[in-house]
């Protein structure tokens, strides 16, 4: 089994930095990509960023410019790096594992951007 646990959300006003961190644990092996999703109030949940065994990464067009996925293979670790955040960035973040035969999340961490 894989688990993934998230940290590192809070509360930041628009225009600041936050940076998301998601550790793995267990069969991390058979792990085929990471990524970050996004749940806010009244609206679905939608992939914000993922990062591929092979260092891959693709972003969503509302956070292009401004996010960065990056791993740390030594820690088995994933980094959501936020930057000049907006209001419309508040939602729960979600950290995913890939895998051949299941696709794990983690409990989510609360990103509130507010003046």
């Amino acid at each position: 089994q894989v688990q993934v646990v998230e940290s590192g959300g809070g509360l930041v006003q628009p225009g600041g930095s936050l940076r998301l961190s998601c550790a793995a644990s267990g069969s991390i092996f058979s792990i085929y990509a990471m990524g970050w999703y996004r749940q806010a109030p009244g609206k679905q949940r939608e992939l914000v960023a993922v990062i591929t065994r092979g260092g891959s990464t693709n972003y969503a067009d509302s956070v292009k410019g401004r996010f960065t996925i990056s791993r740390d293979d030594a820690k088995n670790t994933v980094y959501l790096q936020m930057n000049n955040l907006k209001p419309e960035d508040t939602a729960v973040y979600y950290c995913s594992a890939s895998q051949p035969s299941s696709f794990d999340w983690g409990q989510g961490t609360q990103v509130t951007v507010s003046s």
